[in-house]
């Protein structure tokens, strides 16, 4: 294939006319996605290159959590140790760093991506709601990582401090990895749960008063949800992934009572009154 063929390929534009709506050809929308992808595949292959570059800066920002929890536990008397097993294990453990750090780097690219091929297909509507979310979710979710990053060592503290006296804890880092993985991306996932309260109350699904009412059983399945997430069992991880979600709930709650509010959606309920009382008609 000739230089102008694969710059044709990249490019991934319709080869036959484009209605005056935007409608496209079955063959042409499979041509855009082709595209789509070599790309985001190319770019993952060079933000794969790049992490391995940057493999010890990123395999010290791994390893702090736990260096941070060492602290306390040798002075506590536990002796714990990361170790590598098997003649392949060093390898792999690259390769599984570097492919995940190159896959979250190059996320705002292939989601762009994913997003600039549905957008064409949605309402006026609909793509002002993609537009919030896009706006709004990448940044909760990185400050949920951000939190989880935050907690880890006292998470890592508990659970190994649980190692009976004069015994050693050999904490296998492909297990020690792959735990750390768990725990960002469970806080970073719990953060964007309020945004979705949000664009139910958009779509018409939940309203403000509707939360207000189950306020109480949402703060406890809240309680619950971050109790079972949490990987770790100390109460401490539990409380600071549930506070903030309690938070961003009732941000979400007072969020939706204005959207209500606005839309003056609501105003002609029945429910207000209760089921003796005299109509004002």
């Amino acid at each position: 294939m000739s230089i102008v063929g694969v710059v044709d390929v990249l490019r991934g534009k319709p080869r036959n006319p484009v209605g005056p709506d935007g409608r496209m050809a079955l063959s042409d929308h499979f041509r855009e996605l082709r595209a789509r992808l070599i790309r985001s595949a190319l770019i993952l292959v060079i933000a794969f290159i790049v992490a391995i570059l940057f493999y010890d800066q990123l395999l010290q920002l791994v390893t702090h959590p736990y260096n941070q929890a060492q602290v306390t536990l040798k002075e506590k008397g536990v002796v714990s140790t990361l170790v590598v097993q098997d003649a392949t294990g060093g390898i792999l453990l690259q390769m599984k760093l570097c492919g995940v750090v190159a896959l979250i780097a190059s996320s705002p690219y292939w989601l762009y991506q994913i997003w600039a091929f549905i957008l064409p297909g949605l309402h006026e509507k609909e793509k002002k709601y993609s537009r919030l979310f896009a706006c709004v979710a990448g940044p909760l979710f990185i400050g949920g990582v951000a939190l989880g990053y935050f907690v880890l060592p006292k998470g890592l503290e508990v659970l190994i401090s649980f190692v009976p006296k004069g015994a050693v804890s050999l904490l296998d880092f492909t297990k020690y990895f792959s735990f750390l993985m768990r725990m960002l991306l469970v806080f970073g996932i719990a953060m964007e749960i309020p945004l979705f309260v949000v664009l139910l109350n958009l779509a018409g699904v939940i309203t403000g008063r509707t939360l207000g009412k189950h306020r109480p059983w949402i703060i406890i399945g809240t309680m619950v949800f971050a109790a079972v997430a949490t990987p770790s069992t100390d109460p401490f991880s539990m409380l600071m992934l549930a506070i903030p979600m309690v938070i961003l709930f009732m941000i979400s709650e007072v969020i939706c009572r204005i959207l209500d509010r606005v839309r003056g959606r609501g105003t002609h309920r029945t429910d207000q009154w209760a089921d003796d009382e005299v109509s004002p008609l």
